[in-house]
């Protein structure tokens, strides 16, 4: 019968298998590029990982190819003629080439996130200009990539092309339409359950919390997931909800989000002086691995590893995001990155208190300087909401000689810029140099090219530039006269390419160094911290330096009060939530915990869930829900002042 159109279903239950195929052979490649990151034990273990993602490949497949499966079933009487088949081939591989692009490009992007693609990608890239230089830079540097989407794409048409829908006008017409639209109601059910996840209605759609259920080790929930899921889950979200675990009467006594740090009064005043290094992972540091027992260890920051022998160095540090934003409200404000970040909320847009406006509080002159475009990275907006005075950018820098074609000034002449800069204002100042030069396409200045070590990353050779434009700061800076009484902070904003096993591991990727300098003794700023860190606690360690003597809101703790004052170390690989408390670590969902882990186990191998839980274990669970209560109803109703 030519009414029941078993050809088409045929040819379309054909096509949308093949992309579940060519998906599959993505998620290959995906790991293939990125098996440094994400461990496999073995053929079984990734065959577990690939039917998990079956789910995750149907909800997206299904989201790309809805117009797709529409149009093929709906009765119009000329869905078999020839011009209607070359129409739907062109919206089938457009639709398609789309999407599948998206998880070519994640075979890149996750190398520098460690997070699948998501729609932050959007609000990163919406403030940039440069993003055309950046993704060409990216195709020369791993051509591979663009090699293999096009392989794919070819054999994709090729296998499309296999089975072909032949002319076929039905005669019947009743029985024509009535099959059609059973056909096409039955195809909405199955479509609609897909892009779910199941059928039923007791359930949320999957998301990408639930990637995790089907895995051992948390970091191949990555590779469970797929780009164009992850981005489209995230369309239009707001993981910003408030919750309901404890009493509040527990969040103040345990969680304690108001601190309070006396100190003699502080004459004169410090400046200060925050350098947020982009991409300066702690791995890259030969100060800040000396315990580390990474055999043949390279350092690629000489003059940051002799100041840091004079320095306050935070050994067991790590970042409280994955990008530049999460860096800047982390240091400066106090606020960690969750799954979605506090800068793209809604809720971003209110009074914060900070180092920002507890100085311009104390009368400091407060100012803020990057390199790149004003407005970059959303540097500037999130500066005026925090209430720096001024901005210092490459509008203000104004010599265009100096940039280098994709991102900003060149380290060494910004920073040099910047001393000067600081020597024409009024004591005390404080002053926030957040460096552009080590970051991708990980270029240097043609002068400079075979000055310093290469290294095996590519991002070895602009660390140490950046190190070098530290130095010449440095010997700058100290003829100054506002040096001698001047915190200096550095601090990475997070963390970029890996080369030792040991970053490798889940915790590690986070791994920042943390360093507080001055040259005035009575500061007492040289030794190691070696508790857990993060940089959170910059903020209130500089207002207990600076002597503010006044309640401050802040989920940090001061690394150099007398205190005892327990560590929480707070961040998310953009699925979970992760917090680093006592002896273990726990991977949070926003409504239950589903992992425990040993604080030694940075790898996050072995969970310790389903085991009989310990007194702490049971109170880390209890801190864990409570530092993410009072984290939504502080940010939702605004109350970060």
């Amino acid at each position: 019968m030519k009414e029941i159109r078993k050809q088409e279903i045929f040819a379309l239950v054909y096509r949308i298998f093949l992309a579940y195929l060519f998906y599959q052979v993505a998620r290959i490649l995906f790991w293939v590029f990125n098996k440094n990151l994400i461990p496999v034990d073995g053929v079984l273990d990734y065959l577990n990982i690939a039917y998990r993602g079956f789910a995750f490949d149907t909800t997206a497949i299904l989201y790309v190819n809805s117009l797709f499966i529409l149009l093929s079933l709906i009765p119009i009487l000329i869905n078999t003629k020839k011009s209607y088949q070359k129409f739907l081939f062109y919206l089938y591989f457009i639709t398609n080439g789309i999407g599948y692009c998206l998880n070519f490009g994640d075979f890149i992007y996750y190398k520098f996130s460690q997070a699948r693609l998501t729609t932050a990608a959007l609000q990163v890239a919406q403030h940039e200009s440069n993003i055309g230089k950046v993704f060409l830079a990216s195709l020369v540097e791993y051509p591979f990539v663009l090699i293999w989407f096009i392989i794919l794409m070819i054999a994709w048409v090729f296998l499309y092309l296999k089975v072909k829908v032949k002319g076929n006008t039905p005669k019947k017409l009743i029985p024509y339409f009535i099959l059609s639209i059973l056909t096409l109601c039955l195809t909405a059910l199955l479509v609609v359950g897909g892009i779910r996840g199941d059928f039923k209605h007791s359930t949320r759609p999957i998301n990408l919390v639930d990637a995790n259920r089907h895995v051992t080790k948390p970091v191949q929930a990555n590779l469970v997931l797929n780009s164009v899921f992850s981005f489209f889950r995230t369309l239009n979200t707001n993981n910003f909800k408030e919750v309901h675990f404890v009493d509040e009467s527990f969040i103040e006594e345990n969680i304690k989000p108001y601190k309070l740090y006396i100190r003699e009064e502080v004459s004169p005043k410090p400046n200060i002086v925050i350098f947020i290094l982009e991409s300066f992972s702690k791995e890259y540091s030969g100060a800040f691995n000396q315990n580390t027992d990474i055999k043949n260890f390279v350092s690629y920051t000489p003059f940051f590893d002799s100041l840091a022998s004079q320095s306050l160095i935070a050994t067991n540090a790590f970042a409280n995001g994955r990008q530049s934003i999460h860096g800047m409200s982390s240091v400066l404000a106090g606020i960690p990155s969750l799954k979605d970040a506090f800068t793209s909320s809604p809720f971003s847009n209110q009074k914060i208190q900070s180092i920002v406006s507890v100085s311009n509080e104390m009368g400091y002159d407060t100012s803020f300087f990057h390199g790149a475009p004003n407005g970059s990275m959303g540097f500037l907006g999130f500066g005026n909401i925090l209430g720096f005075k001024h901005y210092y950018g490459k509008t203000e820098y104004n010599n265009d000689a100096d940039f280098d074609g994709i991102w900003g000034i060149w380290d060494e002449p910004f920073f040099q810029y910047f001393a000067k800069t600081l020597n024409t204002k009024k004591t005390p100042f404080m002053a926030t140099m957040f460096s552009v030069s080590s970051h991708h396409p990980f270029k240097i200045p043609e002068k400079y090219v075979g000055e310093f070590k290469k290294g095996p990353l590519e991002i070895h050779e602009p660390i140490e530039y950046t190190d070098y434009a530290l130095k010449k700061f440095f010997e700058t800076a100290k003829k100054m006269p506002w040096f001698d009484n001047t915190i200096f902070v550095f601090v990475a904003d997070h963390t970029n390419q890996i080369g030792y096993p040991e970053y490798e591991k889940a915790m590690n990727r986070f791994a920042i160094p943390i360093m507080f300098y001055s040259p005035n003794q009575k500061y007492q700023l040289k030794g190691e911290v070696t508790e857990p860190a993060q940089q959170i606690d910059i903020y209130p360690t500089l207002v207990d330096l600076m002597g503010y003597n006044k309640i401050i809101r802040s989920w940090g703790r001061s690394l150099v009060s007398d205190k005892k004052e327990d560590y929480m170390i707070i961040n998310s690989d953009s699925i979970n939530e992760q917090m680093m408390i006592g002896n273990y670590i726990y991977l949070f969902n926003g409504e239950e915990v589903t992992g425990i882990y040993a604080i030694q186990d940075k790898g996050l191998q072995n969970n310790l869930i389903k085991q009989a839980l310990n007194p702490e274990m049971k109170k880390g669970i209890l801190l864990t829900k409570a530092w993410y209560q009072d984290y939504m109803h502080r940010v939702i109703n605004r109350k970060l002042d």
